[in-house]
């Protein structure tokens, strides 16, 4: 299951975007979001989703 930023809590930082593996998180109209279909929660790459780890705002990031 894939993962999304909640656009009402991210303050679009961009930190997400640089620490996804798979390329997953794109900005569009300023605003972050999570491509499901390139989203695999970071497994085989990394022990906990990057995009979670590494955002300064708790909860904006979460499992869809």
């Amino acid at each position: 299951m894939a993962y999304q930023i909640l656009a009402s809590l991210c303050t679009a930082c961009g930190a997400c975007e640089f620490e996804c593996p798979n390329k997953a998180i794109r900005i569009k109209n300023d605003i972050y979001f999570v491509k499901p279909e390139k989203c695999t929660e970071c497994v085989g790459h990394f022990d906990t989703p990057q995009c979670v780890a590494i955002c300064p705002i708790e909860g904006a990031c979460i499992q869809a």
